[in-house]
């Protein structure tokens, strides 16, 4: 797509509705005022357009990286390719999906009433998202990388907290089956996030934002089960 100072907020949003962040950073309402120029918003805003424009740019030519190379990965650089893509992406996406959500909430709330158990069911997912990532962080995944760093240097298993590693991981991997159940129900509740007749461009954007959430979970989920604990416990079983 190509951005002029002319292009209209709203039709920027519709093609890639990552956009919405950048405007909703810069205080530029994507919703209501979705139909006027991109120049007209910044000019309100008190933002520089062919800054706003290169912004733009470039995030709508970001796209998921796609790791074909994960299962030869090692453990520590798997652990931390899963810090810096999906970590950091649940933690930038948290803060705007609870303001879309509890704005569309207020809004269309009378008209769909389902709208306020999805809101809660994300804040509640987005508590337990962070405390979890926080253990992941602080506890499991060094320990992990300190593991892997003295089999390949033939020294013994390292002390840990926990026990053996398989302890936490039960744990995550509860943890994470709980958050799957949880955009379940988030999913059925907005019929595989249709927007419904009446939506305006931010149920739109939320519904996709939700959407994009669930599956990054999902590949995040699989990283770790699949890959990255299976790795792990069989590691330790060769000290």
């Amino acid at each position: 797509m190509q951005i002029t100072p002319d292009t209209n907020v709203g039709e920027v949003v519709k093609t890639n509705f990552k956009a919405a962040e950048i405007f909703q950073a810069n205080k530029i309402d994507y919703c209501c005022g979705g139909e006027q120029s991109i120049s007209e918003a910044c000019q309100k805003a008190g933002v520089e357009t062919e800054q706003l424009i290169s912004r733009l740019e470039e995030q709508l030519q970001e796209s998921d990286p796609d790791a074909d190379y994960i299962n030869s990965m090692e453990m520590g650089t798997l652990a931390d390719y899963i810090v810096n893509r999906h970590h950091s992406y649940v933690q930038k996406s948290i803060p705007v999906l609870k303001e879309n959500l509890k704005k569309i909430a207020d809004v269309h709330g009378e008209s769909h009433p389902e709208l306020a158990q999805v809101r809660d069911l994300f804040y509640k997912s987005a508590g337990e998202l962070t405390k979890h990532m926080q253990k992941e962080e602080l506890m499991l995944f060094p320990f992990v990388k300190k593991m892997e760093r003295a089999h390949n240097e033939h020294k013994p298993l390292p002390k840990s907290p926990f026990g053996g590693v398989a302890n936490p991981i039960v744990e995550m991997m509860e943890d994470h089956e709980n958050e799957g159940e949880r955009f379940e129900q988030i999913s059925e509740l907005t019929d595989n996030y249709q927007v419904p007749a009446d939506g305006c461009a931010t149920y739109q954007v939320t519904m996709k934002q939700l959407n994009e959430f669930e599956k990054d979970l999902h590949r995040h989920i699989h990283l770790e089960n699949n890959i990255l604990f299976q790795k792990a416990i069989t590691m330790e079983k060769k000290f």
